[in-house]
This record gives C-alpha cells, structure tokens and sequence, in this order.
C-alpha cells in the first residue's frame, strides 16, 4: 500500500525568503504613504514601477542573464496594466484614505477574488472547502467595510473602492499569467510587467501631477519602494513558489497582513474597530480554506 506523498521540508533559505517577504510586503504600507505624500498616487505607481523595471534590468546585466520575450508584447501588456497598474493605482490611491491596516487586510482577499476568476475561465473547480472559503472571505469583507472605526466619509468610501480595484486587478493579472504565460520566465514577466505598468500610467501624471519637489530622502524612499519592496521581493516569492509551491508561498499574505496591523496601530495609531478585527480574521479563514492550508472536519 503506497504512502501517501509528503511536501518537501522547508529549507533555512525558503525560510529565511519568506520571513523577509513578511517583513518587506508589510512594511512597504508605511513606505507608500511616504512616497505617496512626496510624488502623489500617480507619481508613485509610475516611478515605483519604473524603478522596480530598472532594477530588474540592471541585476540582469550584471549577472549576464538573457532576457528572452519571445512570448510576445501583448500578455505582457495585460498583466502590467492589471498586475502592476491597476494593483499599484488601487493601493496607492487607497492606503492613505482607509489606513494601512485596513489595506492589508483587503489585500488578503486576492486569493478569493483569484478563485472566482479561475472557475469563471473553467481553470479552477470550487469544491465544498472552496465555497465554504467564499462565503467567510465575503462575509469578513462586509464585517470590515460596514462596520468601520473611523466616519464614513466620501474619502473612506472611495478608498475601500479603490482597494477592491486593486485587489480585482491583482487577482485578474494573476490568472490570466496563469493561462497565457506559462513558459515565460519570472524574470521576463516582472522585468516586462513594471515597465509597460510604469509607462501606461506615466500620462496620468497630468491629471495628478507631483505636488512639489521631492527631497532626497522622498527619494530614498521611493528606491527602497520600487527596487526593495517591488523588484527584490517578487524574484523572492517566484524562487519561494518554485520552491515550496504556490500555495504555501501565498500564505505569506497572511502574515504580511499581520505585520501591516501590528504597523498601522502601533506606529501610526490607526483605529480599528472590534468588529473589523473579527472581519479580519474572517477574511484570513476563508483564504486559508480556499488555499487548502487545511481542512475543516465539516467538509
């Protein structure tokens, strides 16, 4: 009789990657609202995006790495509008109007809005786990968005908006990556994406232009957002995927939006109410249920 077949351990690297992707994704809420307030939210998509492309370009020249795109503009235009522009414009635009806190924890809910999608394209089946995941993700992101800690004002309101755009967006980029780049390299679909996301949302710069000239540490800021917590951090997670597998390395958005609240409340004295902290946690169960982290005896 066969024994069924067990995930590989874990590695002191894969470990150590995915500690620091934690730290450095639930961190990167505090560095937005810095460049935020220094470039504006359209100056920091386009200049993170660009910065993050540039850093992935000049890492592969220096270690003589071959680029190859053969798999054509196009899919690559899809996931940098959707992964990188409609993500980043949603997160950028949001976090300073609902909190990092809340941000993170709405960022926890691209695995649902990922399933859906998936099942919607006839790539994902949603078994009983899966629509039990559903049900208590939507149910925590109604407990989060309707019972707020702060007034509901048209701000507040436009941002929730805003961050479920960006998690849509991140969800739909991720699947359609899924279908349509599956023999692109990590390195081609990153590089590719945050250059195509930072030139399409360029223009926007118009309509929201830079408030005023940035000082060399809005700078700082700016490198440590786009060529730390954007280019260094997705090499990580794709190595940590290839590595441990998807669904364990997505888990990490769990503790990453850990890491964002214990930020938000202890350094920036955010509020949040009890009910969104159960919504929350809500949020967080039904995820890991429609990851498969476990399985309830009910199903």
């Amino acid at each position: 009789m066969s024994r069924p077949s067990r995930k590989p351990a874990v590695k002191p690297r894969d470990l150590a990657a995915y500690v620091f992707l934690a730290l450095a994704w639930g961190l990167s809420f505090l560095v937005l609202l810095k460049v935020v307030e220094a470039f504006g939210w359209a100056g920091a998509v386009s200049f993170r995006a660009f910065v993050a492309g540039a850093t992935l370009l000049l890492a592969a020249l220096v270690m003589r790495r071959r680029l190859d795109f053969h798999f054509g503009l196009w899919p690559l235009a899809v996931v940098g509008a959707t992964t990188v522009a409609g993500q980043l414009i949603g997160l950028s635009y949001a976090t300073p109007r609902v909190g990092t806190a809340m941000a993170a924890i709405l960022v926890a809910t691209i695995p649902l809005f990922s399933m859906l999608m998936g099942r919607l394209l006839g790539i994902e089946t949603i078994t009983r786990q899966g629509l039990l995941g559903l049900a208590l993700g939507f149910s925590g992101l109604l407990m989060l968005v309707g019972f707020p800690a702060v007034p509901v004002t048209a701000d507040f309101i436009a941002g929730c908006f805003g961050m479920i755009f960006s998690t849509f967006c991140a969800a739909f980029g991720s699947v359609y990556a899924s279908l349509r780049l599956r023999s692109a390299g990590p390195w081609e679909v990153t590089t590719g994406a945050f250059l195509i996301g930072g030139a399409m949302t360029l223009p926007l710069l118009l309509v929201v232009p830079v408030p005023a000239m940035p000082g060399a540490l809005d700078f700082l800021y700016l490198v440590i957002a786009g060529a730390g917590m954007s280019a260094l951090t997705y090499v990580l997670y794709f190595g940590l995927v290839a590595s441990i597998g998807a669904t364990r390395a997505i888990s990490v958005e769990f503790v990453v939006t850990v890491v964002a609240v214990l930020v938000g409340a202890v350094v920036l004295g955010e509020p949040l109410s009890t009910i969104q902290l159960a919504g929350g946690a809500v949020i967080i169960a039904g995820c890991a249920l429609v990851l498969g982290l476990f399985k309830p005896a009910c199903v």
